[in-house]
């Protein structure tokens, strides 16, 4: 491999690259990298990104051409390509688009495209699909659109999908533009943008998912798409806390009545032209059928005619859901999440089912722009209490890593965190329900998990956001769509292991933006010496893509001075 310059990407030829985070121009080309590949590993200040079919065709739904990716590649690599990393990368770039799925004779769908790609189509697997072969390409029920995509994204074909999508029942409703008390309201140029790009098939609408930070407005993004198509719609959400806020933002920012919107939780089962459904009612509903033949929640997708149907959080679509989305392809669908990260290596299901990625702004450029919070991370690492050390030693591994997480040591760490920012609004945020509560008790705050119910919760969040309450400790039922716009620190004791997605989640509670001082603070706090910190390095890989940087420190030299300014 001969040298050319000085850059800061080495690129393998297994289609890896090496970003050496120590060079002048790391940020730089990570912000370029980042758009069509992800970030594996970081070991030291070597970070290993990995450039895959599915980043690749997300870059190419984004606009990215081949010679686009290969340019990033040339202009900061420190060697010359190798001929490998660029033959595979033309070749997935190549398949991307290659094949068309469009709408065929007698309501059956067309499947053709380039002929090099049509003759390497899998005879056998099609004709056990009922499809038939012809002059133009391949003639495919209708029914199997959800099953032939899936399969094709899976076999390295992905297929553009032109066959249409039906109207559904209309619906009159338009955006406000003005709020109440008079309050202007207009969507950012970005919220607009990701509503053009879903739209932009003749104003119909199509299927995509649009990526955007917590904080940022996708409920509105998903409003205007209502809006925009006019349609009775079916809005999948996170739990019964995320149902309520979608129905508190479609009545404050769109013109549609209150008997228009049904919530379909554990608690009400109202159908209407607008439903907001949860993804545990759905998945639960089809258990409970299986086992004593109760009514099957899954019926509630056949229950109208929906024009749109949108996932919010579509990164935690649970695997019921995806089957059922198979045979959905008709209905136009919206997802709406913060990352595409799945820690089940579903993301192909996601490209397949719900559709590619449509519009990405990065976190940091509405940081800059100061539509969301500006963060800084730290992990505090913290040694072993002593009354654990032997019962460590002794355990398995499961057992060990559930005693770092538990760590009484973390307590006292928490406590100067919290004293280090007085006067913000805190969350203590972890995984273990007896580690919440203790500390709950410890620093007299109330405590948020599973069990809570509704109107407890809905109280809590109302006293926090008043400013009565400055301190609550949560557990992971606040991960997802809970709206805490004040909430301007968070310490983190405990978590699901490696998950990048929770901790981006997490991060995103402090990210709404903040009057005057738009900052926030997110400490996660470790237990040095033990596996945690490997799992702690793996759940932040996802928030270092974005440029955000961890400091780390050790809790015994912990500075435990007031924030500046408090």
């Amino acid at each position: 491999m001969l040298k050319r310059k000085n850059g800061p990407l080495i690129v393998q030829a297994d289609g890896t690259v090496l970003l050496d985070d120590a060079h002048p121009a790391a940020e730089e080309a990570r912000v370029e990298l980042s758009r069509f590949a992800e970030l594996v590993k970081r070991p030291g200040t070597m970070h290993l990104y990995r450039i895959s079919p599915l980043s690749v065709w997300n870059a190419a739904s984004l606009g990215m051409s081949a010679e686009d990716m290969l340019q990033v590649l040339r202009q900061n690599g420190r060697y010359a390509l190798p001929a490998e990393a660029v033959e595979r990368l033309q070749q997935w770039m190549e398949r991307c688009g290659g094949l068309e799925l469009l709408q065929g004779d007698g309501g059956g769908l067309l499947l053709a495209g380039d002929e090099r790609r049509v003759a390497e189509l899998p005879h056998d697997w099609l004709l056990s699909l009922g499809a038939i072969q012809n002059n133009r390409g391949w003639s495919v029920p209708a029914d199997r659109r959800g099953e032939l995509k899936r399969e094709l994204v899976r076999l390295g074909m992905p297929v553009l999908d032109k066959a249409g999508y039906r109207e559904g029942e209309m619906l009159s409703v338009e955006l406000r533009t003005e709020l109440k008390g008079g309050r202007p309201f207009r969507l950012r140029d970005y919220q607009q943008e990701a509503v053009e790009r879903f739209c932009r098939q003749g104003g119909q609408g199509g299927s995509g998912v649009i990526v955007l930070p917590c904080g940022a407005g996708k409920t509105l993004v998903g409003a205007a798409a209502l809006a925009r198509l006019g349609c009775a719609a079916l809005v999948l959400t996170s739990g019964s806390t995320s149902v309520r806020q979608w129905k508190r933002e479609l009545l404050d920012k769109t013109t549609i009545s209150e008997s228009d919107i049904g919530e379909y939780t554990g608690d009400l089962k109202q159908i209407r032209p607008v439903t907001i459904a949860s993804y545990q009612i759905l998945a639960q509903g089809k258990v409970n059928a299986r086992k004593n033949n109760a009514g099957d929640h899954m019926g509630l997708f056949n229950s109208r005619d929906w024009g749109l149907i949108i996932y919010d959080e579509v990164h935690l679509l649970p695997a019921p859901v995806f089957r059922l989305t198979a045979d959905l392809q008709a209905t136009r669908r919206l997802g709406l999440t913060a990352t595409l990260v799945r820690e089940d290596g579903r993301a192909e299901d996601v490209f397949s089912l719900i559709g590619p990625k449509l519009y990405e702004l990065p976190w940091r450029d509405l940081e800059r722009q100061g539509w969301i919070a500006s963060v800084s991370c730290l992990e505090l690492r913290v040694p072993l209490c002593d009354s654990v050390v032997e019962a460590y030693e002794g355990a398995d591994l499961k057992t060990r890593l559930r005693l770092a997480a538990e760590n009484p040591a973390k307590a006292e760490a928490v406590r100067d965190v919290l004293d280090r920012h007085p006067g913000r609004q805190a969350l203590v945020i972890g995984h273990y329900l007896d580690q919440l509560r203790s500390l709950g008790a410890e620093l007299e705050a109330p405590v948020l998990c599973g069990s809570t119910p509704a109107e407890e919760r809905e109280e809590l969040f109302r006293r926090f956001n008043s400013g009565e309450l400055t301190l609550l400790v949560v557990s992971r039922v606040a991960n997802f769509a809970v709206d805490l716009p004040s909430a301007s620190l968070a310490v983190q004791v405990s978590g699901t292991f490696g998950s990048r997605q929770e901790e981006a989640q997490r991060i995103g509670r402090l990210l709404r933006p903040k009057p005057g001082d738009n900052t926030a603070f997110f400490y996660t706090v470790v237990t040095s010496g033990t596996k945690e910190t490997e799992f702690a390095l793996k759940r932040q890989l996802f928030m270092v893509e974005q440029g955000y940087q961890y400091e780390q420190a050790e809790a015994a030299g912990f500075e435990r001075g007031k924030e500046e300014g408090a």
